[in-house]
This record gives C-alpha cells, sequence and structure tokens, in this order.
C-alpha cells in the first residue's frame, strides 16, 4: 500500500488526512474509497476538471500526463505545473503529498 497526505480542504476533509492507497488505482478512486468524497462530474471518464488536484510531493513518480489530460487541464481552476486530474493519476509504489484546489469549474453543471 502507498500512503497519500491529503492536504487539508475546507469542505471534503478541514483536517486533512492519510490514507493506504492500493497501488495501480487512480487516486481520485483511492480519495472515494476512503470518504474523500472529491468531485468526479465525468465519473472518472477524463471529460472534465472536477477532479483536479495538485501533486505537492511524489510528482515525478507518476507517469507523465497524455494530450487528453493536458488540455482539460488547461481549463482547470488553479492550474499548477504539478497538477494533475486525479481520474487519470495512477498511485504507485511512491507516497504521495496531494491537494484538492477550493475551487473546481464544472463545465457541464456551469454551462461551459
Amino acid at each position: 500500500m502507498t500512503q497519500i497526505v491529503v492536504l487539508p480542504h475546507v469542505e471534503l476533509c478541514p483536517e486533512g488526512t492519510v490514507i493506504e492507497a492500493e497501488p495501480g488505482k487512480s487516486i481520485c478512486a483511492s480519495l472515494l474509497e476512503h470518504g474523500v468524497a472529491i468531485e468526479h462530474a465525468c465519473e472518472m471518464s477524463c471529460a472534465c476538471t472536477t477532479c483536479h488536484v495538485i501533486i505537492r510531493e511524489g510528482f515525478n513518480a507518476l507517469e507523465p500526463s497524455e494530450e487528453l489530460e493536458d488540455d482539460l487541464l488547461d481549463k482547470a481552476w488553479g492550474l499548477e505545473p504539478n497538477s494533475r486530474l486525479s481520474c487519470q493519476a495512477i498511485v504507485t509504489e511512491t507516497p504521495l503529498v496531494v491537494e484538492i484546489p477550493r475551487y473546481t469549474i464544472n463545465m457541464a453543471k456551469e454551462g461551459h
């Protein structure tokens, strides 16, 4: 199992949390399995930006993002160089520190 430290998020986990994730699963699925209700409007199909996370530690251990993910990330609120869509970032053996941005842009819900 791989440790994921989730930094405090005012709504989803105000105290932050530490979870043990199974390598080979997405960060999004791992967070959801451990009670962190990260938004995932497209049901993890890489069609929105609601599961955007910032990888504060362990970013280089993740497989590089693909073009579709990069195109979507360009539309994400609070984009940083170490941003990923958590539905596309697959947990490896390397521990991660993840920040969930305060806001998301739900293109379907917000009519974009």
